[in-house]
Formats: C-alpha cells, structure tokens, sequence
C-alpha cells in the first residue's frame, strides 16, 4: 500500500422529489449508524429541476452518478408532455424543450442494463400469500422505454414512412384521428446480456429455472430476438431450465401463486409491470427496492412514487428506501451492514409497534427509521 489510506467510498444521494428528501435522508443516517463509511454527496434531479431550468437530469448529476461507487436515489415526479411544457418557467417556455424522464436517461447514458427488483414476503404485514422470495430482472436500457416514438398526427403521406414495418398502415389507420408511435427496441446485445445476468442470479440462488416473460406470439420479430438470445446463454448453464411463458399469463400467476417463480427475466416495460404486480402480493410498492445495475455505476431506490400529497408530513415510510440502502451495501461489498438492516426491517415490522401510516400506525418517518436502526444495531449480521 506505500503507506497510503485506501480511498473513502463516494457515495452520490440524489433526493429527488416529493417524499424522496425525507427517505433519502433516513437511508443515509441509517448507513452511518451501521458504520458505512463513506462521503455522502448529494445532487439535483427531478421536477423542481425540470420546472426552474428546463433540465430534470443535470450534467453534473451524470457525472456525479458516473464518478461515485454508488448512488441512493429517493424519488422522481414525472408528468405528461402537455404537463411539463405548462408547468416550465415562464421563460424558458417557447423554446423547444422536451421533457423526459430524469430515471430512464440516466439508466441508458450510464447503462444501467440490469434492473433487479426483489419481491419477498414481509413478516408481520397482512399479504395474500406466504413464503414469497422471486426476484424480477429487468433490460433497463431498451424496449419501449428507448424513446423512439413520434406524433404523426393523422395518417397521410407524412406517415407513409411506417409502410416499411407495416404494408397496410395506411389502410388500417385512415379515418382515426391523431396517430402516435413508439417502437419497441430488442437487441440481440441487450437480450443475452440482461438474460446472462438472469442466469447468474438463479445460480446463485440455487434457481433451478428462470422464466422469461415476453409476448413472442404477439411480436413476433423482437420476441424471437429476445427468445433466441436467453436459449443461447441457457446453452451455458446446465443446471438451470429456461422457461418461455407470455407475459400476460406470468402477471396472472404472480397474483394467483407467486411461490412458483424464483428468478423472471424481461424487457424494460414488461419488467416494468411485472415487478410491481410482485410487489403487489408482498406488502406494497413502500417496502419496495430496486438496484440498477451497469458495467461502471449502480443506482438503487425505492420503487414507490414521489408521494406529494404527505411530503413534508414526515409520515413517509423510508423502509422501501431502506432496502435500497442495504442493496448498496451489498454492492459496496459490505454484507454484514446490508443484513444488519434487512434484519432490522424484519425485526420491526414482526413486532408490529412502530409502523408509519401506510403500515396502520401513526408513527412519523424519524420514528421508524430509529426503531430500525437500533433494531439493526441489536441484530446479529452472521
């Protein structure tokens, strides 16, 4: 080591909006408690950002993400197109700008490729079904969430374009009215790489199948590309089964008996939508978290909205947050510090006598993080 100290841990905290100050908060101040040692930088993102400058995802931001070890983000506002050109400061209003999302930019500038959403069941909280542990992997950078959409107005020569992906379009859609498109985006790239990354987290869990949840029936050109591209990988894991299961039947059986999956894998919208029917049967999208994961940046958060109608109550529950954080801590290789608080979590939410108003108490945000954290503190990380 030539007598130097090993480098402090980076970690960028990006609050975002609504409720998103008061969990980020709670997360961080429960990571300093277990003793993560790290520089705890925090950075613009969001609506407020959108509606004073006209830009929800500042360079600085990017960069801030790109140079640290890891990144808690809180929450994110996001509104229709009609909505955001309304709401932007008078005067930036008029000149060409156009919103999206803060989230997905960054998943794809930093790519992010891998959403993991894990969905167990908690104790102590009234679900509709028991022994729940499935975990949803996502393509992050894709799908109908590329961007690659139009507003073609009513069809006529202008949309003519389209006749390369459909020879009737002109006859199918004539006479409807405004017209609008958005391309599903499947690479063969992005399907082995997510799909990879699917097959090595059920043979870490001791999976022995991953389903992939796809509409190949239906589309059938990005279905095959995403199919061809799991059976190739599967090829190189023996021990593991890949199953095709359409999506609309996986959403289904997650709500009727989600003990039978372990391991989904799915494009950017599907993962979108499975994820939260998941977490759905097991408590709700409040104790709920997410990591996103990239070859160079990882960015974890909970999956519950903005919340603006309780922010600033401090009635907001940061336990989605708080798994985030231990999701973290497992990335920053800390897993003693990430068991520590996913034990604290359990141990409060079994004893049932500090829950915030979502969970059917009247505890306030600070009140159920400090139960948390000295719960955490009590817990043995073995």
């Amino acid at each position: 080591m030539n007598g130097q100290h090993p480098q402090k841990l980076v970690i960028a905290v990006l609050p975002g909006d609504g409720i998103g100050p008061e969990v980020t908060a709670a997360a961080v101040r429960t990571l300093q408690a277990l003793g993560l040692e790290a520089e705890y930088t925090e950075h613009n993102i969001g609506w407020a950002q959108w509606c004073e400058r006209g830009e929800p995802l500042p360079q600085a931001t990017i960069d801030a993400v790109r140079a640290a070890d890891a990144t808690l983000l809180g929450a994110i506002t996001s509104k229709t197109e009609r909505e955001a050109q309304a709401e932007l400061a008078p005067e930036l209003q008029g000149r060409g700008l156009r919103y999206r999302s803060p989230i997905v930019r960054l998943r794809q500038q930093l790519d992010l490729y891998a959403c993991l959403r894990p969905a167990r069941t908690p104790p102590g909280i009234d679900t509709p079904h028991d022994d729940v542990d499935l975990l949803v992997v996502r393509e992050n950078t894709e799908g109908l969430y590329a961007g690659v959409e139009a507003y073609l107005g009513e069809v006529g020569p202008q949309t003519q374009q389209l006749a390369a992906f459909d020879a009737h379009f002109g006859s199918r859609f004539a006479g409807r009215g405004e017209v609008a498109a958005t391309v599903r985006i499947i690479s063969a790239l992005a399907c082995e790489r997510i799909a990879r990354f699917a097959f090595e987290q059920a043979a870490r869990r001791g999976e022995t199948h991953v389903v992939l949840a796809d509409k190949p029936n239906v589309m059938r050109a990005t279905g095959a590309v995403f199919v061809d591209a799991a059976r190739r990988v599967a090829d190189d894991f023996a021990n593991i089964e890949l199953v095709i299961e359409n999506v609309d039947a996986t959403a289904m059986l997650i709500a009727q008996s989600p003990q039978r999956y372990g391991v989904i894998v799915a494009d950017n919208l599907f993962g979108d939508i499975l994820s939260d029917v998941a977490a759905g049967v097991t408590g709700g999208p409040g104790l709920a978290a997410s990591a996103n994961i990239g070859p160079d940046a990882a960015v974890f958060e909970p999956v519950h909205g903005s919340a603006p109608d309780i922010a600033g109550t401090g009635s907001a529950n940061p336990i989605a947050c708080l798994r985030a954080a231990a999701m973290l801590a497992e990335q920053l290789q800390q897993p003693a510090i990430a068991r520590a608080i996913d034990a604290g979590i359990d141990e409060v939410l079994s004893a049932g006598r500090v829950r915030t108003p979502d969970l059917g108490g009247n505890a306030t945000t600070d009140q159920l993080t400090d139960a948390i954290i000295e719960a955490a503190l009590a817990a043995d990380p073995a």
